[in-house]
């Protein structure tokens, strides 16, 4: 009985184990500020794994933001051994990216520049979500990588291809089933072969991911032309690993497709380096299974507070209130003087007519009286 006990209570433990995926966190600082901590072979193999809300609590300060309350004491320090201790020194820009499908990309590259000398922890993800907290729009702005993409015409696919470094030959029997080409960091190439349909809906899903990180370069510039520039969050998530895996017609690309897109966000990140001119910091977050409820394991929620044309009325209010109680006060300290002056006039006049003319000391101050 007790070796049963035994086997249900470890087969349900190893159900629970598997049931909650792995994967990893690296941090990626600025190439020409510091805004993470270094750390040493020994601190990597003897760090913690980082928990969701505590991920989420990294890219708030990183924002220029407190931590959540809810953050306990081994968060706190977690985050210590993350970033530098200056709280007046953030980048204030954060870009956060979810890969689905694979939970070390330094399994498949081990050489990669990007991820080589980010900071790594591992995560423990189990089966919540995180909610990042942040204040209302006007302090941060959060542009979303998320957003589909219309079909790509073949000019764009060569743009795309120019802009990785590779090259494009467009078929001369039907559009859009050419064959795109991009080196690798290890002299090897990848082909995508546009003709087949695993191929092209992977290269849509990077044509879609470089396209949004346009946009959101685009809307730091306009941002960085007014007075009042907010937070920048970027933030969305890719899962065009997890589609390769997926599909059987894949025959093994799914590796080919990952060291792809380990190119791809290298180069999106020196992209994003420059427009930001180094005050940016990467947090690419690699999750092995995808959540059944959402395709995302992080959450934006902004907290509402009071705008600040409803402060400027509440403020002209208050000071009209002031300023109508000071007018009100001084009319009737007025008046109340004017009535007191007038009654002592009057008393005054009276008793001087009323006076008999010898007890007036001014006209007869040299008579003496019996």
């Amino acid at each position: 009985m007790k070796i049963i006990n035994f086997f249900l209570i470890s087969s349900l433990l190893f159900s629970i184990s598997r049931a909650e995926s792995a994967g990893s966190v690296f941090f990626i600082d600025s190439s020409t500020h510091q805004f993470l901590r270094t750390r040493s072979s020994n601190d990597v193999s003897q760090s913690e794994s980082m928990l969701l809300p505590e991920i989420g609590a990294t890219v708030s300060v990183l924002l220029g933001f407190a931590p959540p309350v809810t953050l306990l004491a081994a968060g706190s320090s977690k985050l210590n051994e993350v970033l530098i201790p200056n709280p007046f020194d953030r980048p204030r820009a954060v870009f956060v990216l979810e890969v689905i499908g694979v939970d070390d990309p330094l399994v498949v590259d081990t050489k990669n520049g990007l991820f080589h000398k980010a900071l790594k922890n591992s995560v423990s993800f189990g089966s919540h979500k995180v909610d990042i907290e942040l204040p209302d729009e006007e302090e941060v702005s959060v542009i979303s990588l998320d957003e589909p993409l219309r079909d790509n015409s073949e000019e764009e696919i060569n743009g795309l291809a120019s802009w990785l470094g590779g090259s494009y030959v467009p078929d001369a029997t039907k559009s859009l089933h050419g064959v795109l080409t991009i080196p690798l960091e290890n002299g090897d190439n990848v082909n995508l072969h546009l003709s087949k349909k695993v191929h092209r809906e992977f290269a849509s899903k990077l044509f879609a991911l470089s396209h949004n990180i346009m946009k959101a370069i685009e809307t730091h510039e306009d941002f960085s032309e007014t007075l009042h520039r907010p937070a920048e969050l970027i933030m969305g998530s890719f899962d065009g690993i997890k589609a390769l895996q997926e599909q059987l017609e894949a025959d093994g690309f799914d590796k080919q497709g990952m060291r792809l897109l380990l190119v791809t966000l290298s180069k999106i990140f020196d992209s994003l380096q420059t427009a930001y001119k180094g005050q940016i910091v990467g947090v690419i977050v690699f999750n092995e299974a995808s959540q059944p409820e959402s395709k995302t394991l992080m959450n934006v929620i902004t907290t509402s507070r009071p705008s600040p044309r409803w402060l400027e009325e509440t403020k002209n209010t208050t000071l009209a209130a002031q300023a109508a109680a000071q007018v009100l006060v001084r009319r009737t300290l007025a008046w109340i003087t004017g009535v007191v002056l007038l009654i002592a006039t009057l008393l005054g006049v009276y008793f001087l007519l009323n006076m008999p003319l010898t007890r007036d000391t001014l006209l007869y101050s040299n008579v003496k009286l019996d």
